[in-house]
């Protein structure tokens, strides 16, 4: 019908002008973008201007072409209900990765055929119900959990229909439906009654006998050869549909169908991005694996025009509606609606931090509104503002801002940049916008070899040059290997290891136990031995003996601690289950142990010294957050010690959004904070105006000095020395302590089950957290291309941990090459703090979507859009360092997936395949 171009500024204007547009036109919207993460951004910002607005997401499959699992239940419970909308002229806007678009959907005949109501007191025959669930693709369990699910026990059946967000139990007198009420997945309660429910099918291909047999005449027409070699073509016959069924979609139906069939003609579609080329790209990729799975006879796949949409069929297939193709511009001219944003920033760090922001300020002409990104974020701004004498007032949403008349506001809103509005004469500005964001720094510093571990377990662990210690001679330099011939006049090989004065010696290689890795300092440092000298003997009896009084001192001052008295907190208890309420989840049943056993703890007099392990993402935060509330509520202050600096930026937000509407005050103690800031945060710790200081090792000095310290909360506790964690208690022994940890090492889990500290174990998933996929694999670029593709096409994000800094340059351009289609970042722990801050902002905001790191991420941020971990050479980490660093995943409700790559199996030590094994 004819296509018209729209230019906006970049940031949030594409969803102001989508808003503005669906206000000014009474028929629905339908917008493909080009990537599939801006269609996630799109809803959050287009629910900022319009909270009322129904916005729907037709969700991906989140697999890649040809895969042999199928996507989700609960993707396609998103999916059928958004057809089922779109059916019903429910939908207002649509939001649509343009990829997609292309998948075949469900014949708008057969989603109608399935689906069906159920009333309370209607009657049903048992056996006819059963049977219409069981063809519309609805799976019998023994307890209900995912949608499509259904389970019987005499008069009571659980259903959870596709598209609903709960399920429903039916309670039957004889054949007529006495009640209808929802349940909860975790607890199996009911909640609350309900006079009918909707199912739709269970999944996009039916699962009737007619449907069968059709498939598998289809196949035999389809494919060459014979077909009972095909387990697809034999598991459907018996009624078993295995994973990837999805992609012989079009053979269930006798017509095939797309998303186009269900769009009314009063849809306008709006193209968002560069849609040519994100559908060229994927046509060329699908092309190649087409190609590469094709030979397979067993399993035969569909041509791709056979299975989707071609590029060239979907832009005819637009022709039907009005096209409006929406681009971002950064110069020339571009819709009235909105002006040039400006270049103001706030440098933390300057002299004169507010000099340019100041300026700017005092030449608007119309108002201001700032977005933060939580209400913790928004108490800092108001709090900095202040400072150049601007009263911000605080607004709720959008609609408040524009209803009032205050110059300036400030708010909280999911937006990541903002956008600058002529009529109404508004300027909208975020974090993004406000703060200096400084530029990459090119060079790169050489690193320094860390050793993971003191043990060597092979020879191929140990370089030429490599200081290494023998535990009857002490530490040497190893030569490399030598052949001798042994005792028995055969040839033999020797570890040559030199000590000092160039004296050597001959280590058999049988006896490689004897030999540990010297950990002590920098290798080229290394203090050589004498041959024969008491210098070792010397340095062990040394040593031995600091252990001892190390030993003596941690029982004396466990002993001091559970004798003395300490702190009894009051609690206040209406204040305290008001500060529950803010918990966003419900608690696990582990969890809430936890939590009333740390606060009993805290109510007792005797000292609190409590450890509480749980898996990474299960819930210790909020058990951490609820006793600082106690001890803050009761008058004293809390310390929180994290082992980086990003954990200490992630807890800092996540406190301080916790804690937003209580009069309480967060500080943050870490390289992160300005000589200036860190400061005014130590005097206000000796003041007692500091509530909650959250820290690294700065807090272990000995010029931070509390007021009233009455809680210490130690996170990641096994990333600290005994010694560093007693040093902090040391500063009271009275002081409470709460260690969070979620790989407990084994001194840990000495000292608390030998009845020196306490044990809280929090061992149960939040609802709707998936178990992490996890693969091993031998390295492979195709792998490493794969496992990429598949997360960007669902918008996501990807870590690639590599622990080689010196070579990460190399590794850099390879994946540049490797996967062109991500936007590559590297984070590691050589980097300044600027330059680390500003990728992991980055990061977190989408702008980067695949972070090359190194271990610097094991407790890092949470990007809950990050649900894909390849990790290089996981043969050479610990396993509870596997297990850290694949929690970095999975912490959202989609599908995550870890990729452990290794050189050849084959090649791995014993116990690097067990460290393995145990973690798939």
């Amino acid at each position: 019908m004819g296509l018209k171009n729209v230019f906006v500024p970049s940031g949030a204007a594409d969803s102001y002008w989508l808003s503005h547009q669906l206000a000014q036109s009474p028929g629905p919207l339908v917008v493909f973008t080009a990537a599939a993460w801006d269609a996630i951004r799109l809803k959050e910002e287009l629910l900022w201007w319009d909270p009322d607005l129904n916005v729907d997401i037709l969700p991906d499959w989140e697999t890649l072409p040809y895969d042999h699992f199928s996507p989700h239940p609960d993707l396609i419970s998103e999916r059928l209900a958004t057809l089922w909308s779109l059916y019903q002229g429910q939908c207002r806007i649509l939001l649509v990765p343009v990829i997609t678009a292309l998948y075949p959907t469900p014949p708008v005949s057969e989603l109608i055929r399935c689906a069906f109501v159920l009333k309370r007191q209607e009657k049903v025959q048992l056996d006819i119900f059963r049977n219409r669930l069981v063809q519309a693709g609805y799976q019998l369990v023994q307890q209900v959990l995912a949608p499509g699910e259904f389970c019987v026990r005499g008069g009571i059946w659980d259903v959870f229909p596709t598209g609903s967000l709960v399920p429903f139990r039916i309670e039957w007198m004889d054949d007529e439906v006495e009640s209808l009420r929802t349940f909860d997945v975790d607890t199996q309660r009911t909640l609350y009654p309900v006079n009918e429910i909707r199912i739709l099918p269970g999944r996009e291909y039916p699962m009737d006998e007619k449907s069968q047999v059709r498939f598998r005449q289809k196949f035999r027409e389809t494919f060459e050869g014979d077909p009972s070699r095909c387990r697809f073509y034999k598991e459907v016959g018996q009624g078993i549909y295995p994973g990837g069924i999805e992609y012989y979609l079009p053979l269930f139906y006798e017509e095939r169908a797309s998303l186009f069939d269900y769009l009314a003609a009063d849809f306008t579609v709006v193209l968002h991005g560069s849609v040519d080329k994100t559908l060229e790209e994927f046509w060329q990729t699908t092309k190649q694996r087409y190609t590469q799975r094709s030979g397979d006879l067993t399993l035969p796949v569909l041509p791709p025009q056979d299975f989707f949409l071609t590029p060239d069929a979907f832009f005819k297939h637009l022709k039907s509606w009005s096209i409006l193709r929406l681009s971002v511009r950064t110069e020339g001219a571009y819709s009235e609606l909105f002006q040039t944003r400006p270049k103001v920033t706030i440098s933390r760090r300057g002299e004169q931090p507010f000099k340019l922001f100041s300026e700017w300020l005092a030449t608007l002409s119309g108002r201001l509104l700032i977005v933060a990104e939580s209400l913790g974020r928004r108490e800092t701004l108001v709090q900095m503002l202040r400072e150049i004498g601007c009263g911000f007032q605080v607004v709720e949403s959008w609609s408040e801002f524009c209803r009032g008349s205050v110059p300036y506001g400030i708010a909280v809103a999911a937006l990541q940049q903002g956008v600058v509005l002529a009529h109404p004469a508004v300027t909208l500005l975020t974090e993004s916008d406000l703060y200096d964001m400084p530029p990459r720094q090119q060079r790169r510093e050489k690193a320094t070899a860390q050793q993971v571990d003191s043990l060597i377990k092979s020879l191929s662990e140990i370089r030429v040059g490599d200081p290494v210690v023998h535990q009857n001679h002490g530490i040497g330099r190893f030569m490399g290997l030598v052949t001798f011939e042994n005792e028995e006049g055969l040839p033999a090989e020797y570890l040559h290891v030199q000590y000092a004065k160039e004296q050597a010696l001959y280590i058999p290689v049988a006896q490689l136990h004897v030999i540990s890795r010297y950990s002590g300092g920098p290798p080229d440092q290394a203090p050589l031995h004498q041959l024969g000298s008491d210098q070792w003997e010397k340095a062990k009896t040394k040593a031995a003996k600091q252990a001892r009084d190390t030993a003596v001192e941690l029982l004396d001052l466990y002993a001091k601690r559970a004798a003395r008295m300490g702190v009894s907190f009051e609690i206040e208890q209406k204040d305290y289950d008001k500060f529950c309420l803010g918990f966003e989840f419900e608690e696990t049943a582990d969890q809430k142990a936890a939590i009333e056993a740390v606060i009993a703890d805290m109510r007792a007099p005797r000292p609190m010294d409590r450890l509480v392990c749980g898996d990474v993402g299960f819930g210790k935060t909020e058990v951490a957050m609820r006793a600082a509330f106690c001890a803050i509520q009761a008058g004293y202050q809390v310390a929180l010690l994290v082992p980086t600096t990003l954990l200490a930026e992630q807890h800092f937000q996540n406190f301080s959004d916790r804690f937003s509407d209580w009069p309480v005050t967060v500080h943050e103690l870490s390289r992160f904070r300005s000589a200036k800031e860190s400061k005014k945060t130590l005097d206000e710790i000796a003041s007692g105006q500091a509530d909650l200081v959250i820290g690294t090792h700065k807090l272990i000095r000995s010029d931070v000095h509390f007021a009233r310290l009455g809680l210490v909360i130690i996170d990641e506790e096994h990333r600290f020395g005994v010694r560093q964690k007693e040093q902090f208690k040391k500063i009271r022994t009275d002081v409470d302590v709460l260690a969070l940890t979620a790989t407990p090492i084994p001194r840990t889990l000495a000292l608390s089950l030998e009845g020196i500290r306490d044990f809280s174990v929090i061992a149960t998933a939040p609802q709707k957290r998936l178990a992490i996929k996890t693969f091993v694999y031998p390295y492979s670029d195709e792998v490493i291309r794969e496992a990429t593709l598949r997360e960007l096409k669902r918008g996501g994000q990807i870590y690639f941990l590599y622990n080689e800094v010196e070579t990460m340059g190399n590794i850099h351009d390879h994946l540049v090459k490797l996967v062109p289609e991500a936007r590559i970042g590297i984070a590691h722990g050589q980097l300044s703090e600027r330059e680390l801050e500003r990728v992991m902002h980055e990061f977190y905001h989408q702008r980067i979507n695949f972070l090359l790191c190194s271990t610097i991420i094991e407790t890092g941020i949470d990007v809950p859009t990050a649900n894909t971990i390849v990790i290089h050479r996981s043969d050479r980490f610990g396993l509870a360092q596997l297990h850290q660093l694949r929690g970095r995943v999975g912490r959202s409700h989609h599908q995550a997936y870890a990729y452990l790559l290794t050189p050849s199996f084959e090649s791995l030590t014993v116990n690097a395949k067990r460290r393995l094994e145990a973690i798939q």
